[in-house]
């Protein structure tokens, strides 16, 4: 079979195998190693479509997917909303350059404007429209440089984005290693300690960039207070507060920014703020908000730019998302069944389970060995798509729309899902048997006669 536009598509509505009569998934597998590059590694399943909550793979077996594309379908798959409104944008005007302006760019800028008035922006806001959360990293990353100071701060454990300036805000060594050198300038500071926050802090700092929740860090929420001394310090000297809620942010939490929640945020109002992911509930969109005037006025005419930043399809999904949220009351709903959900995780009695952390539906079970992967592993089997996000983390980031019956069928399993996880990591870990001893060397002359 050739390669094709029509070759493989998986039409609507299809199980296994997928679109394409006698394609199996080992062969799916088999075709994706000798076309895409191999950054990513073989992948877990070919999923093939999704509903709701719920995703099937070339097989045709289902799963729940906890995971949401990591943090990004917030209304699930296929929502029909969602569908409506990239159809109907896309059937108008898919794409124009940035020479121009759409309706639909302007509004998105003036929602976001909005729900980040909620938070106390002041006027004179101003809103940049990017892809996904690296970029939207990267014009902030940009935005620091134009203040003219040399220094910007991060946490260690933070994780920004993978382009060059994105990278250079990303703690991880092995993120970082194989690329450097990297744009300089960018000092990583113990995670959550304001006495090293206030020792680096000066009139040469540009920006100090965090995350209210390290999500790849195995989702850590910075300490109480935490944000509000970060706020009065970066005040005090000068400096931007940009604060990356490409994970955290639209909903997530339970609140349409994380740093809102006054447990979080302590009502702190910050210079920059990135989102991404959950923003377009799987169409690629990303944003950065500037807070006043003078963050709002950083980037001039021609300093930065993109392509398809703005594009009305991703502006009419992002729309769609915000749209969805407020009327189904999901914000809600999320700070109801998250409270629930981690209070039911932390019942659950386990050897393999010290507990659970996190805020909404962004939640990591943590675990008393490095065992991650072989949780991961033995949820997928169970017909769960969860996140090893650490040796010792499991990552659960599920559609805003899940339901408790359905995070309740999670809850339930996850004993068994231990249990094969536990039995997996002990049977890794066991000595492998002694080898039997070598036979004796046979010194019956050689037959040319046997076959060889």
């Amino acid at each position: 079979m050739g390669r094709g536009v029509s070759a493989g598509v998986p039409q609507p509505g299809t199980t296994a195998p997928g679109g394409v009569p006698g394609t199996t998934a080992v062969e799916w597998t088999a075709r994706y190693g000798q076309a895409l590059m191999g950054n990513y590694g073989t992948p877990q399943r070919v999923l093939v479509r999704g509903e709701g909550p719920y995703v099937w793979d070339a097989t045709g077996k289902r799963y729940l997917d906890l995971l949401a594309g990591i943090a990004v379908n917030a209304l699930g798959h296929a929502h029909p909303t969602l569908v409506s409104a990239v159809s109907a944008q896309l059937g108008t005007l898919g794409h124009v350059s940035n020479f121009f302006a759409t309706p639909t760019q302007i509004t998105l800028a003036e929602r976001l404007l909005d729900l980040a008035a909620e938070g106390g922006a002041p006027a004179g806001s101003r809103v940049f429209l990017a892809n996904t959360g690296t970029e939207a990293n990267e014009a902030a990353f940009k935005m620091a440089r134009r203040t003219g100071r040399p220094r910007i701060l991060a946490l260690e454990g933070a994780f920004h984005g993978r382009t060059m300036g994105a990278l250079a805000l990303t703690h991880k060594i092995a993120y970082r290693a194989p690329f450097e050198p990297l744009p300089g300038g960018v000092e990583h500071l113990p995670f959550g300690d304001v006495a090293a926050l206030e020792a680096a802090m000066g009139d040469d700092v540009a920006a100090l960039f965090v995350e209210p929740i390290q999500g790849e860090a195995g989702v850590r929420s910075l300490p109480p207070g935490y944000l509000a001394a970060a706020r009065a310090l970066t005040a005090r000297h000068g400096a931007l507060l940009v604060l990356d809620e490409v994970q955290s942010g639209m909903g997530r939490t339970g609140a349409w920014l994380a740093h809102h929640l006054p447990h979080v945020g302590g009502g702190i109002v910050p210079d920059v703020v990135t989102l991404a992911k959950g923003l377009g509930a799987g169409f690629p969109v990303g944003a950065v908000i500037a807070y006043g005037e003078r963050a709002g006025s950083l980037l001039g005419v021609g300093q930065h730019g993109t392509t398809f930043g703005g594009n009305p399809v991703a502006a009419a999904a992002a729309l769609a998302t915000i749209h969805v949220i407020e009327r189904d009351g999901l914000l809600e709903h999320v700070r109801d069944l998250g409270d629930w959900l981690l209070a039911a995780l932390r019942d659950v009695r386990h050897p393999l389970l010290a507990g659970a952390r996190g805020e909404g539906l962004l939640l990591a079970l943590e675990l008393t060995a490095d065992a991650g992967p072989a949780v991961a592993s033995a949820a997928l089997e169970a017909g769960f798509i969860v996140n090893a996000v650490a040796p010792d983390a499991i990552r659960l980031a599920p559609p805003l729309v899940l339901t408790r019956a359905q995070a309740g069928d999670f809850v339930a399993a996850l004993p068994a899902i231990l249990d094969a996880a536990r039995k997996a990591t002990l049977a890794a870990a066991a000595p492998a048997p002694a080898a039997a001893p070598a036979p004796a060397a046979d010194t019956t002359p050689a037959d040319d006669t046997k076959d060889s």
